[in-house]
């Protein structure tokens, strides 16, 4: 065991053996660290938190009371391998959370960027990524193997299905199923979510220049006229608009092979 002496660890917490917690952490109340968890500096627990597995937590992260973080997959085919969960710096991951590491089938790693906010009941299944700035609302759920960028925002109660990609800056509603990929800057709602236009908002708030949303906003209606194949369309605005890198976005985002379908605008 490798505790910083100016981490700060509660009378009741247990820290196995094997684990280390950096400096300046704290571990609250009745927490469980387990045996190969490395918990950067700056880290805190506050109470009732258990991490377990080969996982790591990254400089300054907050977890707050009951959320679960490292446990095995809820995964039938896992048989008990080695797997891990990473977790970046400055995360912030409220009450009931869950965050499973990764399985064999799926490349043994579940990765979580940084400045993230995962609110209450958030649950990440095995093998995801997500990426920096990402924000899961209130038991918005991930199943395995999804791949979520940079700057998403996914509303509460949502659920998205296995080996779903949602492209940087697309935003979820809540209540939302989503069983197809999401392109970047897309904003979907639905029982079975449905495009219903782009995430302007999220753009403006990211200070993006008008001009390239005014593009987005043009690509976005080639993209999914009614002429042509999907393919013809990606291509068209790949080179209608090879200098807008919100539309170059979408273009590497829908060339990169998926198992998934995509998430299209109501009929």
């Amino acid at each position: 065991m490798s505790v910083d002496p100016t981490a700060i660890i509660h009378a009741t917490a247990v820290i196995e053996e094997g684990a280390t917690v950096g400096a300046n952490s704290r571990v609250g109340p009745f927490c469980v660290v387990g045996a190969r968890v490395v918990l950067g500096q700056n880290v805190t627990l506050h109470s009732h938190v258990a991490v377990a597995g080969i996982t790591e937590v990254g400089d300054g992260t907050e977890i707050f009371p009951f959320a679960s973080i490292g446990h095995i997959p809820q995964d039938l085919k896992f048989d008990g391998e080695d797997s891990r969960l990473l977790i970046g710096v400055r995360n912030r991951i409220r009450e009931h959370v869950t965050m499973n590491p990764g399985t064999a089938a799926g490349g043994g790693e579940t990765r979580i960027g940084d400045d993230g906010l995962f609110m209450v009941g958030v649950h990440i299944a095995h093998d995801c990524v997500v990426g920096n700035r990402v924000i899961l609302a209130n038991n918005a759920t991930l199943a395995g193997h999804c791949v979520i960028e940079d700057n998403v925002i996914i509303g509460g109660l949502s659920g998205l299905h296995q080996f779903v990609r949602i492209g940087r800056g697309a935003f979820i509603g809540g209540m939302s199923a989503v069983p197809a990929d999401v392109i970047p800057y897309g904003m979907v709602v639905g029982e079975r979510a449905r495009l219903g236009g782009l995430n302007l908002v999220g753009l403006k708030r990211a200070q993006a220049e008008r001009k390239h949303i005014h593009g987005l906003r043009a690509a976005f209606g080639d993209l999914f006229q009614e002429e042509g194949t999907l393919d013809e369309r990606v291509r068209k605005i790949n080179v209608s608009h090879a200098r807008n890198p919100l539309v170059q976005d979408i273009v590497r985002f829908m060339t990169t092979e998926s198992s998934r379908s995509y998430t299209l605008p109501a009929g």
